[in-house]
């Protein structure tokens, strides 16, 4: 059930390797084909792959009942200029990991290195390299695939490191851990005019100016509330950026946030109300429309109990602090199909954060992460 010293450093290699070719949501053919070169060796009984996109799953059986456990990580990196000065750092200008997928992949590489040498010894075990997670289309994707039914999971499990919390702790909780949240475009449509003749057109200046602190006054609550509630106005465009014309169209970019799925149908209605009202005062017709979209994510109490016992049996300490988060996760659409966990892993408390442009995974995360999936997986399948 333990990695040798040769798979810690063969595992950390292929993760350098990984960090120094990302690529972004979407995009992650390549990436995709050295997770099924990199796993030919340990022998999966089956091998999906374009699976939502550039998924890949593996699948490794008993042959003998039993429940199906599903275990994932994320392919994808993000549109980011990487600053970290690692001597792996990416090769690609403008794209990185900076959220450390490509720490969890090995993590996931790692458990199907310890498959190929044994199988449970009762139903199957899926691994599940997802897609596109940062643009909140990837879990969804692969749900939809026609193909995920033939894998469909009893339990789910993933994790996620986290800066801020000492290294190799993990923190873990029943219930949401990380929020749902959807971007909305707001398009406004004036007419434009000549900046000498501002009154023969129709601005969405003052719209504009109104929406601006109007769209973060439908918050509610505080954090702490299951009705909490936010709107963060993250992007404003307004006419061409030229001197001779008065503007005639707008956008506003905003992303709205709630605790609980069900908050969010709300929210965005309230959102939208308050856009038709403010554009027809200003005699301007509208659109909105929504990207990516997150659901809430939610630990089942059966999925959390299963890790928490893996834990204490490993020896590796965990609390509740720091959770539910602000931030948002699509793992939460798997927990739609099954018993479902995440817990994350500390990657020490003056880590670069996530996103940052000087962030880099601890390589040390790879073995701790892996034997906590192990021992769940063992303690399940056996």
């Amino acid at each position: 059930m333990t990695l040798t010293n040769r798979d810690i450093v063969e595992l950390t290699a292929w993760r350098r390797q990984l960090h120094r070719r990302p690529e972004i949501s979407n995009e992650e053919e390549r990436t995709a084909k050295e997770v099924v070169d990199f796993l030919a060796d340990t022998g999966p009984d089956e091998v999906l792959t374009g699976l939502g996109g550039h998924g890949v799953a593996a699948v490794y059986e008993s042959g003998k009942a039993g429940p199906t456990l599903l275990f994932r990580s994320e392919l994808d990196a993000l549109p980011i200029h990487e600053l970290s000065g690692a001597p792996h750092a990416s090769l690609v200008p403008g794209k990185s990991h900076m959220c450390g997928h490509d720490g969890h992949t090995a993590i996931l590489a790692a458990l199907g290195r310890q498959l190929g040498r044994e199988r449970p010894a009762r139903g199957r075990v899926v691994l599940m390299f997802q897609p596109a997670e940062e643009t909140g289309n990837g879990a969804a994707g692969v749900v939809a695939d026609p193909r995920f039914g033939a894998i469909a999971p009893d339990f789910a499990f993933s994790l996620h490191n986290l800066p801020g919390v000492p290294l190799g702790e993990v923190r873990l909780k029943t219930g949401v851990v990380n929020c749902a949240s959807r971007g909305m475009r707001i398009v406004l449509e004036g007419k434009t005019a000549h900046s000498s003749m501002p009154e023969t057109g129709i601005s969405p200046m003052m719209a504009i100016s109104q929406l601006m602190p109007a769209l973060p006054a439908l918050g509610r609550g505080t954090f702490a509330d299951d009705d909490f509630s936010m709107v963060t106005v993250t992007h404003v465009e307004m006419g061409e950026a030229v001197f001779g014309i008065a503007p005639g169209q707008a956008e506003i970019w905003a992303t709205l946030r709630t605790r609980r799925d069900d908050r969010m149908a709300n929210l965005c209605a309230a959102a939208e109300a308050l856009v038709t009202r403010i554009a027809a005062e200003h005699r301007l017709s509208h659109r909105c429309d929504y990207h990516e979209v997150f659901l809430a994510s939610v630990n089942a109490p059966e999925a959390v109990e299963h890790l928490r016992r893996a834990l204490d049996e490993e020896g590796v300490p965990h609390g509740e602090e720091n959770l539910p988060m602000r931030a948002s996760e699509d793992f939460g659409v798997f927990g739609h199909k099954a018993a479902s966990a995440m817990f994350f892993l500390g990657a020490g408390e003056r880590h670069p954060a996530l996103h940052n442009p000087d962030y880099d995974f601890p390589d040390d995360l790879i073995p701790i992460g892996s034997k906590v999936f192990m021992r769940t997986l063992r303690n399940l399948l056996g």
